[in-house]
């Protein structure tokens, strides 16, 4: 089936190759798998005694068939739930009025939660094998699917110490779906169903938020961009109270599980979770902030060129050559796919593939989320893609950006899913290489100032958002953290918290009459429990992507089998050990501050063509 052409020739996904419906009976009855799975599994725990401190055997080989049972039934009910969340959030994230799917996303929860309860236990289960005394190397040397499983197995016991008690993540389980995944929930439908009325061309029309946005961004007269942000503000501004009860409601509960699990503070699991050490992190942001100056210099160069001192925000995305070039959806797609040939058949291919299959849904439309994102469908081994697509050369990227995060999980075709599992730092390093060849090729393509212009602007509007942007919501982020351990915090709280963090970061190059106070009212990734400090990641992806095609302009050809071995095997070690198959030592800030270079050359290019 090949993409289905709606609207203006843009693309919604195709959903019909995963069930035919939320209320087909292949549907219905995959949900029903689901829940026997669970049901299987917790009369399994149940009949084995496995608690947090339950029972272990004396046997190290009935431990490790009995570990190995687990492990099976774990991958095999985790490619059922995701394709199943895969599919229901397919109609959840592009149609927000959809009442079944909300319900069935809600049944779906409703079932997924006890499962999360019985990882816990296995978890804690784990940690008392480990306390036991028994033999951890032998345990997992006795086993094929220990063994093949050895990283997560050493990485869960590790995680056991930071459980409460097994009644106390029972509750913590069950709780969280009327709270803090009611309120992600909530900030979602809410900016997802706001409609703006907005004179366009003479006539105004109802639209939906995300389309504000890009009018704001992208439109090259300023006097719109200013009146499509004046307008977003004041939409932002009628909602506030409902999405600051949103952000409190989960700041706080995140706070409380931290203490209650005795998390060493609010960043502690997140850099668990992206398989960093503290000093890693400490020393990428370090030099972050280094290249604050560097950013600045692009900000205030682009300011002079549009006849001001400073950005206001609706300038920070704003084209700034007259007639810049737009793509139709299938120029986009023959535009990337040129590229990926240049570079390797194999990407290529599976990029084609992807959009003939109808895993792209491009339009923007009331009741869509805002933004792009790339999920697995693991029992097709396929994907799908979310963007708004607007024809700009920004949106360009994104679809490539997306496409990468589709090949990255083409690369683990046939691994289990707990080998699967990616952290966040990793995940973003396919869609930055896919970003960072689109870049370049253009870059070579481009046989005019104006157009070599429009391609560096593009990529340091996007390098500009994910480390100067980014260091600013990481800075919102631990504030907001700190202030709700004490305090509820109210929308002019946030706002000036957000306003005060830009400052810090975008300084003299950035209007401080015109900031965004609300980026924290639609950012979706301030509202989630279980995946705090959504946000250096992309930094960490930026760098470690072009520190990547700095190995594979030494490399050539040879680089992109190490470069698919890299991918598969993401869920399989640390960053550190992963990065120094590269020779790249991620504790070292001239690793870091190589990737920045690169970014500082183009901003030196930039000034030299605005100049010309």
């Amino acid at each position: 089936m090949t993409d289905k052409e709606v609207g203006p020739g843009l693309p919604h996904w195709d959903l019909d190759t995963i069930y035919p419906g939320l209320e087909s009976q292949p549907f219905l009855a995959a949900m029903q798998d689901h829940q026997q799975q669970i049901d299987e599994l917790e009369l399994y725990f149940k009949q084995k005694g496995i608690t947090q401190s339950g029972s272990i055997p004396d046997s190290v080989e009935v431990l490790a068939n009995q570990i190995g049972e687990i492990l099976d039934q774990f991958n095999r009910l985790l490619a059922l739930q995701s394709t199943l969340e895969a599919y229901i959030i397919g109609y959840v994230t592009t149609d927000s009025f959809n009442t079944l799917a909300t319900r069935r996303m809600s049944e779906f929860e409703m079932t997924s939660v006890r499962f999360k309860q019985i990882e816990v236990l296995f978890r804690g289960w784990l940690g008392s094998v480990a306390a036991s005394g028994v033999e951890i190397d032998s345990l997992i040397g006795s086993h094929d699917t220990l063994h093949s499983h050895e990283f997560a197995l050493r990485e869960t016991i590790d995680e056991s110490r930071y459980l409460m008690s097994e009644s106390e993540e029972e509750l913590a389980a069950q709780l969280s779906l009327s709270g803090a995944s009611a309120w992600e929930k909530l900030q979602g439908t809410v900016t997802s169903q706001i409609v703006i009325p907005f004179e366009l061309e003479g006539a105004v029309e109802d639209l939906p938020i995300t389309a504000i946005q890009n009018i704001r961004r992208y439109h090259p007269d300023e006097s719109i961009r200013k009146r499509a942000f004046e307008a977003e503000i004041d939409a932002w501004e009628s909602v506030r109270e409902p999405l600051a009860a949103c952000m409190n409601g989960i700041k706080g509960t995140v706070n409380t599980l931290n203490i209650r699990r005795h998390r060493e503070d609010s960043l502690h699991k997140s850099i668990v979770q992206a398989r960093l050490d503290r000093a890693t992190l400490e020393t990428m942001l370090g030099v972050m902030k280094e290249s604050f100056p560097m950013f600045r210099k692009y900000f205030k160069a682009k300011a002079h060129h549009l006849g001001k001192e400073s950005l206001a925000w609706w300038d920070v995305f704003a084209p700034i050559v007259e007639g810049g070039r737009e793509f139709s959806y299938s120029d986009a797609r023959e535009y990337i796919l040129s590229i990926f040939e240049g570079f390797n058949a194999e990407l290529a291919q599976f990029t084609r593939h992807a959009f003939d299959q109808g895993w792209i849904d491009a339009e923007p439309r009331n009741g869509k989320r805002g933004g792009a994102f790339c999920m697995e469908v693991p029992l097709l081994e396929e994907s799908r893609i979310l963007c708004n697509f607007d024809g700009s050369l920004d949106q360009l990227f994104t679809m490539a950006h997306e496409l990468g995060h589709a090949f990255h999980n083409n690369c683990q075709k046939g691994l289990t899913m707990i080998q699967r599992s990616t952290p966040m730092t990793l995940a973003e390093t396919a869609s930055i290489f896919n970003e960072t060849l689109v870049t370049e090729a253009a870059l070579k393509d481009a046989d005019k100032k104006e157009m070599e212009l429009a391609i560096l602007e593009t990529f340091l509007i996007s390098a500009s958002q994910v480390i100067v942007d980014i260091y600013s919501r990481y800075l919102f982020e631990h504030e907001v953290f700190e202030r709700r351990s004490s305090a509820e915090l109210s929308a002019d709280d946030f706002c000036e918290i957000m306003t005060r963090a830009q400052r810090e970061t975008y300084g003299d190059g950035l209007d401080p009459e015109h900031q965004h106070a609300y980026m924290w009212a639609w950012k979706p990734h301030y509202y989630s429990e279980s995946l705090s400090y959504y946000n250096y990641p992309y930094a960490f992806g930026q760098l470690f992507g072009l520190g990547l095609y700095a190995v594979y302009q030494e490399r050539g050809a040879e680089f992109f089998i190490q470069y698919q071995s890299l991918l598969r095997e993401t869920g399989q070690g640390t960053a550190s050990e992963l990065a120094a198959r590269f020779g790249i030592e991620l504790d070292q800030p001239d690793f870091w501050r190589s990737s920045m270079s690169v970014i500082e050359k183009r901003i030196d290019r930039y000034q030299q063509l605005l100049k010309m």
